[in-house]
């Protein structure tokens, strides 16, 4: 698409020579004469305005020079009124029109929350009756069981406790989005909470092959956070470093201070890693990098959509690291309680 021209004086009133004609003041000739004089000029090192080169020449007086420019003056000046005047109503037409169009999105994305959240609790209640039979039946209180239907039974127990998971998730999300996520901050012993993250998924990273350790200094203080959320919070990144790197590869949670006030913790992995220029993309609310990369690795997208926005509920932010081929870091700050180790 080409650049628009540039606003210039001359397009909004014509230029002097021409005005001088039009209004029968001096020739066309007489213009081109005093061109060519100041041209000369030029030449020689000298600057002659056009005004004063047709006074050398005897073509033009002072006083009709003064009254053109003068003239020429007031009509820029009306030129500029009405093209600011064009310029505001535009701006105007422009932002009410931005004005509803912010506001059909956020009336959609309300929708959206409201939706999310009532789909979601919908599924709660029946989802509890499920797990509740399950539960009866894998400890035999309805009666005796075999092997294999205790085997089929377990599987359809992991599966609810998944399907939970992600309703939980999703309430969660309708919550965040409205602005109603709760925070509870306490003095919260983040090592505690670090091992029992690793500890927790020591099946599934010896499962897929993955090595899975902490790495924790021993003099860390007790940091100010909602210590469920930020139990969630490293579930959710061991989850998916665990996800993403193969089989022979390590995920690593690391706690250590920064200063005085600050406690740092981080989940490395030796994955997959992330695009540069999809950095952004992965902390869009169901959003996967592409589809073979759902096909092949499941999950729904919501997960470090609500990391952030939990870590952010902290007044900290989250900071991702990531080569291709060689894995990603998320890592992020918390204030320590003062004085207590």
């Amino acid at each position: 698409m080409p650049e628009p021209k540039r606003l210039t004086p001359e397009m909004l009133v014509p230029r002097m020579g021409e005005y001088l004609v039009q209004k029968g003041h001096i020739t066309e000739e007489n213009l081109q004469q005093a061109l060519d004089y100041q041209q000369e000029e030029t030449s020689k090192g000298n600057t002659v305005l056009l005004g004063q080169a047709l006074i050398d020449l005897k073509f033009l007086d002072r006083s009709d020079l003064d009254q053109a420019v003068t003239e020429q003056i007031i009509h820029l000046r009306s030129a500029l009124q009405a093209a600011n005047r064009n310029l505001e109503r535009r701006v105007e037409e422009r932002t009410a029109e931005l004005q509803k169009a912010l506001e059909r999105v956020s009336e959609l994305s309300q929708l959206k929350a409201n939706f999310i959240s009532n789909i979601s609790h919908e599924l709660r209640t029946p989802l509890t009756h499920i797990k509740g039979y399950i539960e009866l039946l894998i400890t035999e209180s309805l009666g005796s069981i075999t092997e294999e239907q205790r085997h089929a039974l377990s599987v359809s127990q992991q599966s609810s406790n998944r399907l939970e998971g992600l309703i939980e998730d999703l309430i969660m999300v309708s919550l965040a989005s409205r602005g109603e996520l709760s925070m509870q901050q306490n003095d919260v012993d983040i090592r505690r909470l670090a091992n029992l993250a690793v500890k927790s998924h020591a099946d599934a990273a010896l499962a897929r092959g993955v090595s899975l350790h902490a790495v924790v200094d021993e003099n860390v203080p007790l940091v100010q956070a909602d210590s469920q959320k930020i139990a969630w919070v490293l579930g959710q990144l061991i989850d998916n470093g665990i996800k993403f790197t193969s089989s022979g590869g390590s995920v690593v949670v690391s706690v250590k201070c920064e200063g005085e006030n600050l406690v740092i913790i981080s989940v490395t992995d030796t994955g997959i890693g992330i695009p540069a220029d999809h950095l952004d993309d992965i902390f869009e609310p169901f959003h996967q990098l592409d589809g073979s990369t759902t096909r092949k690795y499941g999950g729904t997208g919501l997960g470090l959509s609500l990391v952030r926005q939990i870590v952010e509920a902290h007044g900290s932010m989250l900071e991702v690291q990531s080569t291709i081929g060689r894995g990603s870091t998320f890592k992020f700050p918390l204030l320590s309680v003062p004085g207590v180790r």
